[in-house]
């Protein structure tokens, strides 16, 4: 047992019932400056200039010596003259022996200084961290607000209603865009509750694009499912995408409806749904462009492996962006109708 404790690259004390130091490791001797040769025999506190007189160790260890309890890790700092204070982690336990006379007790040092530092160090970058992602964010809110006030107002002043239309396209995506990053900033790091998500959202889209609040509305339901904040970027923008449609082409010349924005999940499958009781998908055989939101929604659906389904309602059309972990890798169903998005 002696040559055990002598030998082991811990620093390691053997005491017996008195707390007398009956063996130390050569490892304990090189990491607090003992002399192991002449540490035997000498009452554990004596150690060094006395920097080990601790109360709270000494009760600690007796009660461990008479086996009323075992240290598991009691943290002390060490104050050595020329070395500074160390923090150390102490354990000690009560070995059982033939001869319960003569108690013995193992306790084992740890240095946890540099790890406690460095642990130090990495709370405040992520406390720095943290507050510059804060910085930025408000940074980035500020620069798309100012984005969409000059689109606006180029909006206004421009004689050609295509150019106008466009620009209104842009400040409305702008808009949306500026919305997820707030609500998502709001949210931090953890996952997203994607009802209140969308619904927030589709406020902002409401207020931008709707006229006559008594004739359109925007209704948001769904279960209480939450995702990690990637995922909700891209169901964000399928959801901006799609309403900014609907309310585009589902309700000319100020037709009355509602759109109705759901999401539902089982587990590892889930269904976002967006649907508007308007006047429905052209005729087969009508003019279809393809447009813009068309690509991203595809684009988006594929990032999230889901597949895009469009349905007519009778009156209205509904998109479906649904994932099923079951279903095939390949393809991506029915793509929406080019007109639509």
């Amino acid at each position: 047992m002696l040559a055990m404790v002598a030998s082991s690259d811990a620093p390691l004390l053997l005491l017996d019932g008195d707390l007398t130091i009956i063996a130390a490791s050569h490892s304990f001797g090189r990491a607090f400056a003992v002399d192991v040769t002449t540490a035997s025999g000498s009452p554990v506190f004596d150690l060094g200039a006395g920097e080990w007189r601790s109360p709270k160790l000494r009760s600690l260890l007796t009660a461990t010596a008479s086996g009323q309890a075992a240290i598991d890790a009691y943290e002390m700092d060490l104050a050595r003259p020329d070395h500074g204070t160390r923090r150390l982690v102490i354990k000690a336990q009560k070995l059982h022996y033939a001869d319960a006379a003569a108690p013995r007790i193992l306790m084992t040092v740890s240095d946890v200084t540099d790890a406690r530092i460095a642990e130090r160090l990495k709370n405040d970058l992520l406390r720095d961290k943290a507050v510059l992602l804060q910085e930025v964010q408000h940074r980035v809110a500020n620069s798309l607000q100012i984005i969409a006030s000059v689109l606006m107002q180029s909006a206004r002043g421009v004689l050609s209603e295509e150019t106008r239309t466009h620009l209104t396209d842009a400040h409305n995506r702008v808009m949306s865009i500026a919305t997820v990053q707030k609500q998502l900033a709001q949210a931090g790091q953890g996952d997203v509750a994607l009802r209140p998500y969308f619904t927030q959202l589709c406020q902002s889209l409401g207020a931008s694009m709707i006229r006559d609040h008594d004739k359109q509305s925007i209704e948001v339901s769904g279960d209480e499912s939450r995702v990690g904040a990637d995922v909700s970027i891209s169901l964000g923008l399928i959801v901006t995408e799609l309403v900014i449609n609907a309310l585009k082409h589902a309700f000319p010349g100020d037709r009355a409806g509602k759109i109705i924005v759901d999401y539902t999940s089982r587990g590892a499958d889930w269904t976002l749904s967006v649907g508007d009781d308007g006047v429905g998908m052209p005729e087969a055989g009508g003019e279809a462009t393809p447009g813009l939101g068309t690509t991203i929604v595809e684009a988006l659906a594929r990032q999230l492996k889901a597949r895009v389904a469009v349905t007519g309602s009778k009156p209205g059309t509904s998109v479906s962006i649904a994932h099923v972990q079951s279903a095939a890798a390949g393809g991506n169903g029915v793509k929406p109708p080019e007109h639509a998005v």
